[in-house]
Order: C-alpha cells, then structure tokens, then sequence
C-alpha cells in the first residue's frame, strides 16, 4: 500500500511541474495598487491587460461609495447563515428583482461565486436519467459540472453546429429510453479565445429536437446587446435561453453571480441547489454594491461605449500589424505565436520587464502544443497610449521571437 501523498512526489501535473521556476512571476504574480489600466507588478509600474474590469466599475466614485458605505453599515459578516435558513434579506430580492428584469426573465437566484454557481446549476438540473450536450471549449467549471453527472454525456465540437447535431440525436435515442430529458451548454462568449457561442443556431435547433438550453455568459454580461445585458439580445434569442447564467466578476467588478430563467426553474434552483442552501449569504456589502454597479450599467452607457472604442482599436491595430486574434467577437483579445513553453516564458518576461507590458499567458495543456497565446482584456480605463505603446512592444517581441533569440535564450536556461 502507497501513501497518498507519494504520487505528488514526481509529477505535479502538467502546470505544476514548472512551479519551481514559474510561481510568483508567470503564475500567482502579484498585481498592486488600484486596479486599473495601469498596476504596480514587480516594483514597477506596468500597462494592465489581464484584470476583467470591462467597463472600469472598480474606481467609479459612486461605486467606491456605495461598497464603503454599505461595509460600515453592515461589516462584512451581515447576513449571518445561509440564504434559506437565515441569511435572506430585502436587499438580495431587490437585486434578483432587478437583474431578472434587465435580462428579460421571470426570475433571478443571486448566487455567492461563479465557478461554483455554474457548478452547482448543472448539477442541480440534470439527474442519471437525462443527458447533457455540451462544447468542447467550454470553462472548467462547466466541465467540473458535468463531472459531477452520473448519466450520460456527450462534447460538441466547438461552435460545430453539425457536430451538435449528430450528438442530439444520440442522447435523443437515450432519453427516448430513460424517459429523461436533454441539457445543451455553450457560453455565450468564450473566454480564451473570445469567440461567442452560436446561440442562435442552437436555438434554431430546438425546433426539431426536443433539449433546453443553458448559457454561461460570464463575459458577455455587460459587454454585449444594445443594452449590455449580454449575448442573447446581441443574437436577438434572449427568449430562447431557457436558463442565464452571468457572474458579477467581470463587468460589474465585484463577486458572486446570479442564474436567471422561468420562476418555475429558478424555484426549483432555490430548493435543491446544495452548494447555495449549505453555504453563507453572499454579503450585505457585496449585494449593495452589486445593485450600484447594475444600475451604472444600465444610466451610463458611456462604460460601454468607451469599452468598445478600446476594443475596436487594439484589435484592429493588432490585425493592421499581422497578428493572428483568431475569430473573436468580443472584448476578449487572443494573440497566437508560434512557440514552445520555455520560449513562451522568456517572451513573457521580456515582455514584462523591458516593455512593461503585463498580460496573461497560456500555454500548452490549456491550449495545443507548438502555440502561444498572449490573452489581453481591454477595458473601459484603458488609454490610445496604452493600446499604442503595447502594439509597439508586441511588433518588438514577435521579431525577437521569429528570429530565434527567445528559443536560443531558453535552451541556456534549461539545459
């Protein structure tokens, strides 16, 4: 018999392994000061591009307001227990009143975190005799979801409505069998590579397979639609998404999330969703300063619309200067390289520390071996200095990078 721990010895996982030389700088870096379009990372001051906060809600002074106000009022113990045994106030009504309305559904359950929300929903809604259909590039926490299922499942390949297709009719000729019922999940944006989801092709589908359809719209609430309340009044199939889900950790600068659909639906969440009827209410000071930051979205369309000019130009200037964003249709701005992981590290830090320039790396086995992809978020705080000054250093990093001077840095590094 082997200890437990014995295995962890020799094999850290496939990002683990490279801890020794990559926490503190490449992974768990810490970011200081005020968020915004400019932070403090290794005792300098660096051009932010990996903080959601799309529309710069974090510093508006109405909402730095409402957050320190409601903390002194209420501390941030207030509610004490959970939602359905003691934890439940007007103020969390108030704000799933008002988030229900602004998406255009019956109902709203606010929930305390998003990866555990989606989590848990999925969980919630399906049981051994239903199936779910869901993309292949959908978040971990969707996938952690669907783990948790003890019926069938079945990925689609991304954004392949066709492969969608032949995967409905096998768990239809499932169902038909257990008598159950057919989940399908997309994101309404997907957030490596920005792409949306094809929500209205999958609602297309329902008229002639019989499925309900749940949507993670973490990055497109906010950001997408004529009013920002996301993905389903960009496609103009709001009607359709029988179960919305959004997180409050993006456009609204805050935590928690909330899922919204029929009341029928979001009843039956309320009663049966463990992870929320077993944990603590989300905070008196998270839930006014969420009902702010709702009601800024909603007056002062200006967020947005300075959001967009940002995105606009630092896309455009990226696809001007030849580089590959893939097909994003969202705030979300991928950079694919040519690159193995210890190229991608010296890149990153060249980056960093001769640029100033700070934003996300992903790597091989997030995405396929041979790539690397630079992840910028604009926001609504960011400057044309800023978008300037990053086209410039991503012209310089790429020439480095194609004339072999990162791999030749790293092959010292690692022999």
């Amino acid at each position: 018999m082997s200890d437990l721990f014995k295995k962890f010895e020799n094999n850290m996982g496939p990002l683990g392994k490279w801890a020794s030389i990559a926490e503190g700088y490449f992974v768990f870096p810490k970011l200081e000061g005020p968020i915004s379009n400019r932070m403090t990372f290794n005792g300098k001051q660096v051009i932010t591009w990996s903080v959601n906060d799309y529309l710069g809600l974090s510093n508006h002074p109405d909402v730095r307001k409402a957050d320190s106000e409601a903390a002194k009022d209420y501390g941030s113990a207030y509610p004490m227990g959970a939602r359905m045994m003691s934890g439940h106030t007007s103020m969390h009504e108030k704000l799933e009143n008002e988030l229900a309305d602004f998406v255009n559904k019956e109902s709203a359950y606010v929930l305390n975190f998003g990866y555990q929300g989606i989590l848990s929903i999925v969980d919630t809604l399906v049981n051994k005799n239903d199936v779910i259909v869901y993309d292949i590039d959908s978040h971990a926490c969707i996938v952690d979801g669907v783990r948790l299922h003890v019926g069938k499942r079945f990925t689609f390949q991304h954004n392949d409505i066709e492969s969608l297709e032949k995967n409905l009719v096998r768990a239809q000729n499932i169902t038909e069998k257990t008598g159950g019922g057919i989940l399908v999940i997309s994101e309404g944006v997907f957030g490596m590579r920005g792409e949306q989801g094809k929500i209205k092709e999958i609602v297309d589908l329902k008229k002639k397979y019989n499925f309900r359809l749940l949507v993670d719209d973490a990055h497109g609430f906010g950001t997408l639609g004529s009013d920002g309340s996301g993905v389903g009044n960009e496609q103009n199939v709001q009607d359709d998404i029988d179960v919305y889900f959004a997180t409050f950790a993006k456009s609204l600068a805050s935590t928690g999330a909330f899922v919204a659909g029929s009341s029928n639906v979001i009843k039956f969440l309320k009663y049966n969703m463990r992870s929320q009827m077993f944990a603590k209410s989300l905070q008196m000071q998270l839930v006014i300063g969420a009902i702010k930051r709702l009601e800024i979205l909603k007056k002062e369309p200006q967020h947005r619309e300075k959001l967009w000019k940002n995105v606009k130009a630092l896309q455009s200037g990226l696809v001007k200067h030849g580089f590959d964003i893939g097909t994003t249709k969202s705030c979300v701005t991928p950079v694919f390289l040519k690159g193995d992981v210890p190229e991608a590290m010296v890149l990153v830090k060249d980056l960093r520390e001769k640029h100033n320039i700070f934003c996300s790396i992903v790597v091989y086995p997030v995405i396929p071996k041979g790539l690397i992809l630079l992840r910028l978020i604009p926001t609504a705080a960011h400057t044309m200095d800023d978008i300037n000054e990053t086209l410039d250093s991503f012209l310089a990093i790429r020439d480095k990078l194609e004339n072999g001077h990162y791999k030749k840095i790293s092959e010292r590094i690692t022999a």
